[in-house]
């Protein structure tokens, strides 16, 4: 505590523990959208730049993926960290923040970001939305990445806790739009006060800070390629439905309070009135075979209406996220394989061999879906490294049946850390028989894992079991104390009501309210009200596309509508079990793709980062240490700590530590054999101890062992190689640049001063023309051409009489011979000296004498033009020679 709280005060808000990072959240930049595009203008700490570039340079040299995973409470900065990490990541990887890839993603987040947070009474920037960014890394660069977004708060849609708001968007829409937007919207003068949805929550509302997010948020969906106006038309749609409220008639039809609204309702959903109506109050149920219609009562057709808030709010942010994972990014053909924004990139392989299976025609349709299925299975052998930002731990009041699901993710997260940090080290140490010193005392929390989540007895199993039997909240509370009235970790509330009860979790006591957990396990929607949106019936075609799944399995059938239900949230075909009911409940859902996501982080690399908040307020530069102690008690970093300085928590086998350390020690006296990798292994260690002993370095603990099939290392010893490793190839890296531009210079040496010996001459010629000339207008010099023949060549005199006569030239007094030119012109080309060229005949003819021999064929280096007429100087094997230009032909496009 006072270490944390001396590096607060002096602004350092990081600190490694080992190789995990401890991140306090200064509530500095309260107010920041956090997006990627909000946080650009933020610096990032060297600490969290260390950690992405260990997890690039792991994943580069081992193709193993790696997983960043940070952890903490509601408003620790998670999500502000995770920004900071991606945008850090495109950096190292992705080409930096000006290219298409980062645009679009970040565009994707600041769509997101709007949809999927919500002011909650600790904090005002919550994320409902759990994310894992997964970036795929090949050969050091990004190849694309993929947002795996997990459950989404629904309750909140209609119906908000006391003092906490709905999701950002629905306030930014009435701050943002135009008089002529909210015309068509049909939300002319409509408030957070006089919306339903709304006006049970907090209502206040910075009118100018939504207003600049609205226009951002629809600047992003302009880079998407996603209609604005159709995504506008489904959340007013949202809104205005909660304004909408069925009474008990006088007859056995509902009577409907708000008609206007469900009017204006239908019409933004592209769908009649009347229709509309029908789905809401009417229920088709298949007794023995035989369809029967009722009427629903006013509290089922309330219930009917909130379940279609709720599902299109799901199916359009479902929409959005897949539209950001098919954007094509860096060359990617893989995006618009996956239709569902839950797959893994893993999982693009059976996707693709689905796609090819299905396509039929001639061989280019097969050929190309041939190619989409040996690109992903080419790329799902690769390494990513994946940014996981799931939820932190809550304790609202009430707690609903999302926040028990919210809970079991963080108890889940902090299990994944126990077994990583603690539980593995300790069984390995225990396994190979190594005697470790330092007891680490952790709490394992299985016990509360099993609670809520194991097979048949936990109570997101007995709930699926009282939702199957249509039974109520009393029962299953009761049902489920009688299960478990001997678990410790269940306990009653102080309020002897009989829907609530309370879990010890690993940050602390949580008191659940049951009254809503079956109604919002079952997550339907009624097919009578599905079937509204089919497109024969609907003008609006997003509408239609956000139940595209559903109706498709629907009227495969003739009987429409005939009594099944379908998930509030979206579904694809493979969940629909012959176009009938939806095989799982929404807790099964979660509970399913949680797992799945565990699957992934065990066969990765992880990379923790433990966030902390510093005060429940969000207060910028405060620090309460009551609310940091009891996070670091949760979090349990004092037994990390404990671990880190006296245990053995990292460990590596023979033959990895080998190729990692070997260059560390003297390199004949390695055995480098297999048999002789424990032997290695220990000269290795030997020698840098005998390197920090030379350097007195008495600070840095040696502590390691030798297992059976590994080495066991403290941090400090860890940490020491590490800093030797990094110091020996920078020290070999400039000794082998030195050593080869050295010996680059050395054998350019003799060109290099010839030209610089060519350049003196050539200014003091010039020099001494214009001093002769007297600053008169030098003679131009030939532009193309040759060296002139050689007078003892024989010439008809007839001829050179007639030649002199056509010019008026005196044989007696011939002009003077120009000077040579310290180029040659080729191609209209000026090619200085040096030059290499290519020996037409080989000179001498005969091959004698002792000089030496230019063959035929043979490439030589011509320095210059000789002072013999027609000769050029070349120099050849330390010979130089005046050799006739005829013997010699310019080898084009090479000047040395």
């Amino acid at each position: 505590m006072k270490c944390l709280q001396a590096r607060f005060a002096a602004s350092n808000f990081y600190t490694n523990v080992g190789p995990i990072l401890l991140c306090v959240n200064a509530y500095r930049d309260v107010g920041n959208s956090l997006t990627l595009n909000s946080t650009r203008s933020l610096p990032l700490s060297p600490q969290l730049n260390k950690v992405v570039q260990e997890a690039v340079r792991q994943q580069s040299e081992t193709g193993y993926p790696q997983a960043i995973i940070l952890s903490g409470t509601s408003g620790s900065g998670k999500s502000h960290a995770s920004m900071l990490l991606l945008r850090q990541l495109f950096a190292v990887a992705g080409g930096g923040p000006e290219t298409d890839a980062f645009k679009h993603l970040a565009a994707a987040f600041t769509v997101l970001r709007s949809l999927g947070s919500a002011k909650t009474a600790t904090n005002s920037e919550s994320s409902r939305i759990g994310q894992f960014i997964e970036v795929q890394v090949t050969d050091g660069a990004l190849y694309r990445t993929k947002i795996h977004c997990y459950f989404l708060d629904q309750t909140r849609v209609i119906r908000p806790l006391p003092g906490e708001k709905n999701y950002h968007i629905f306030y930014q829409i009435l701050a943002g739009l135009s008089s002529e937007e909210r015309a068509k919207l049909n939300l002319e003068g409509c408030s957070p006060s006089t919306l339903r949805y709304l006006q049970h929550g907090d209502t206040r509302q910075d009118v100018t800070e939504d207003s600049l997010r609205f226009q951002a948020w629809k600047t992003c969906l302009g880079v998407l390629g996603i209609p604005f106006l159709d995504v506008v038309r489904v959340l007013a749609a949202v809104l205005l439905l909660g304004n909408v409220q069925f009474i008990d008639g006088n007859g056995l039809e509902v009577d409907v309070k708000g008609e206007t609204e469900l009017n204006a309702v239908a019409g933004l959903l592209g769908v009649s009135g009347a229709a509309l109506f029908r789905g809401l109050t009417t229920r088709t149920h298949n007794a023995r075979g035989q369809l029967v219609k009722s009427v629903c009562d006013a509290n089922m057709s309330n219930m009917t209406r909130d379940c279609l808030a709720k599902a299109l709010y799901c199916r359009t942010v479902a929409t959005i996220v897949r539209r950001a994972n098919s954007l094509k990014r860096l060359g990617s053909t893989l995006g618009t394989l996956s239709s569902d924004s839950n797959e893994s990139v893993h999982n693009q392989a059976e996707i693709a061999s689905q796609h090819a299976s299905t396509i039929g025609g001639g061989t280019n349709a097969g050929s190309k879906s041939m190619a989409a299925l040996n690109n992903a299975v080419k790329h799902a052998t690769d390494g990513f490294i994946g940014i996981l930002d799931m939820f932190g731990f809550e304790d609202p009041k009430p707690s609903q049946l999302e926040h028990l699901c919210i809970n079991l993710c963080a108890e889940t997260m902090q299990h994944f850390y126990n077994t990583h940090i603690f539980k593995s080290s300790i069984e390995s140490c225990r396994d190979e028989g190594i005697n470790c010193e330092v007891e680490v005392d952790y709490v394992d929390n299985v016990p509360c894992i099993d609670l809520i989540s194991s097979l048949r007895t936990g109570l997101l199993s007995m709930l699926d079991v009282e939702c199957s039997i249509r039974g109520t909240a009393e029962s299953y509370v009761s049902k489920m104390k009688i299960q478990h009235k001997h678990n410790s970790r269940l306990f009653d509330p102080k309020s002897l009501e009989s829907r609530l009860f309370g879990i010890q979790h690993f940050a602390g006591r949580v008191i659940y309210d049951a009254s809503g957990f079956l109604d919002t396990n079952k997550d339907v929607v009624p097919d009578d009200l599905v079937a509204v949106f089919y497109k024969h019936n609907c003008n609006f075609g997003f509408a239609t596309h956000l139940f595209g799944s559903e109706l498709k399995a629907l009227y495969s059938i003739e009987n429409v509508p005939r009594g099944i239900s379908f998930r509030i949230s979206p579904t694809s075909h493979t969940d629909l079990l012959n176009g009938d009911e939806p095989v799982s409940t929404l807790t099964q859902d979660f509970h399913t793709r949680l797992d799945n996501l565990l699957r992934t982080l065990v066969h990765a690399r992880p990379h923790f980062v433990r966030c902390i908040r510093s005060n429940s307020q969000e207060s910028s530069n405060r620090f309460e240490r009551t609310t940091v102690m009891r996070q670091i008690r949760s979090l349990q970093i004092l037994e990390t700590v404990n671990l880190m300085a006296g245990g053995f928590p990292h460990r590596m086998r023979f033959k990895a530590f080998n190729t990692r350390y070997r260059l560390l020690a003297p390199f004949p006296r390695l055995q480098r054999t297999e048999e002789k990798l424990m032997e290695d292994c220990n000269l290795i260690l030997e020698h840098v101890i005998e390197l920090m002993s030379k350097e007195q370095n008495v600070h840095v603990a040696t502590n390691w062992a030798i297992g059976k099939r590994h080495i066991f290392l403290s941090e400090n010893i860890r940490q020491h190689l590490e800093k030797l490793r990094t110091e020996t190839r920078q020290k070999s890296a400039v000794l082998i640049q030195a050593t080869w531009r050295g010996y680059r210079f050395r054998c350019r040496w003799a060109t290099i001063r010839r030209e610089k010996e060519l350049q003196t001459s050539t200014i003091n010629q010039s020099t001494i023309t214009r001093a002769t000339n007297n600053g008169a207008r030098p003679r131009p010099q030939p532009i193309a051409g040759t060296p002139p023949p050689d007078p003892n060549e024989k010439c008809d005199n007839k001829i050179i009489q007639q030649t002199c006569n056509l010019f008026g030239l005196d044989l007696e007094r011939p002009p003077p011979v120009p000077p040579s030119r310290s180029y040659t012109v080729a191609g209209n080309t000026k090619l200085g000296y040096p030059q290499t060229r290519i020996m037409k005949m080989t000179y001498p003819e005969d091959g004698g004498g002792d000089g030496a021999v230019l063959l035929k064929g043979e490439p030589v280096l011509v320095v210059g033009a000789s002072p013999k007429r027609g000769h050029l100087i070349v120099e050849h094997k330390h010979y130089t020679l005046h050799v006739p230009f005829q013997y010699l032909e310019l080898k084009q496009n090479v000047n040395i």
